[in-house]
């Protein structure tokens, strides 16, 4: 049976570092007094320090922040569609930083055959494969696939096409391409709930080759694993005003609950201890730390995930794959990892991976 591998993974993100401009201007929004201070005392313990966009914030001199595009205006947020040109403006330069950093010859361009996309955050046709396939100029007949609004996991889920895809077809080279633009999506509320959940996400974007030759990270298994009755907890619909984003508080201890149930399955039986490389899906840091203790890990498991969270925040999909280019970069022949990332349903992706 033919092993598919992700030979090689690159990431990129927004010019824009808006962490703590959008600290800010996210605490106008909220009354004056107990929400104010506890969205400030959040913020601290955020563990993040870094986020980028598209946005760039300008802060004028009476002390009222905005950006560039006049996009967050107070009292005057953007409907969908306005957002959506925004998407079909940034995210073809977003991909193409990506591509670039991808670093492809002309003989492995010229061997490509197929392109996955995935993106929860906009939409538009001819879309973002396109892109893919005109900017690195691959042949006009490859295989594209989009695998759009299905949140943070998305990742592992074109991970999975591609795995089989080589499997059936040994010879195939498949570009895997995960872009998100969360910043797009920014509600105007006087909910602290809601605006907590808008501390995490940012825009960023992964692309990676996956083939048969035998370098990188070599890939195992997939397992899907669903929370029952959490359905609720994430969701993710498309309103008049952007796309609308529900992430209950309760995401974190329910994962942990899970897993403590369940960490058997994600690692297939393996002690967790044994596992040497974990690639964890950073949704924020209470979900790093549900998912440490669930499954009883060592302090230093997830350093790499909570590196990525302190540099990026959420990027949604592109997420995992930011986790998993560090890890290849340090990981040692032989060493067992699994990678793991949260969505609606409420629904846990895993893959098991070992490294060339």
């Amino acid at each position: 049976m033919t092993t598919a591998f992700i030979n090689r993974i690159a990431t990129a993100v927004p010019p824009h570092d808006v962490h703590h401009a959008f600290i800010d201007f996210a605490v106008t929004m909220l009354p004056t007094g107990t929400p104010r201070n506890l969205f400030r005392r959040m913020a601290r313990l955020s563990a993040i320090e870094h986020r980028y966009s598209f946005v760039n914030p300008l802060s004028t001199e009476d002390g009222v922040w905005k950006d560039s595009e006049d996009l967050y205006v107070p009292g005057s947020f953007p409907i969908t569609a306005r957002r959506m040109k925004f998407f079909e403006r940034f995210a073809p330069q977003l991909a193409r930083k990506a591509l670039d950093n991808l670093a492809l010859s002309q003989p492995e361009r010229d061997s490509v055959t197929h392109v996955i996309v995935t993106s929860c955050t906009g939409l538009y046709a001819p879309g973002l494969d396109f892109e893919v396939v005109n900017h690195l100029g691959l042949n006009p007949s490859v295989e594209r696939t989009f695998i759009g609004f299905m949140g943070c996991y998305a990742a592992i889920n074109a991970l999975k096409a591609a795995h089989h895809i080589v499997r059936s077809e040994p010879s195939a080279r498949v570009i895997v391409l995960n872009l998100e633009l969360c910043s797009l999506h920014f509600q105007e509320t006087t909910e602290l709930e809601q605006v907590l959940s808008f501390l995490v996400f940012a825009d960023g974007s992964a692309a990676s080759l996956v083939s048969a030759n035998p370098e990188g990270l070599a890939i195992d298994s997939f397992l899907a694993l669903n929370i029952p009755g959490s359905s609720h907890l994430i969701t993710w619909r498309i309103g008049e005003l952007g796309f609308d984003m529900y992430l209950s508080g309760q995401v974190p201890g329910e994962i942990g609950s899970a897993l403590k149930q369940l960490g058997h399955q994600v690692t297939r039986g393996a002690n967790p201890l044994d596992i040497d490389l974990w690639a964890v899906h950073p949704g924020g840091r209470s979900i790093l730390d549900a998912v440490e203790k669930g499954l009883a890990l060592a302090p230093d498991a997830l350093t790499s995930s909570r590196s990525v969270l302190s540099r990026y925040g959420n990027m949604s999909s592109a997420t995992v794959m930011f986790v998993l280019r560090e890890i290849m970069q340090r990981a040692q022949a032989g060493q067992r990892g699994c990678a793991m990332s949260f969505g609606p349903g409420l629904t846990a992706e895993t893959m098991l991976f070992h490294a060339a």
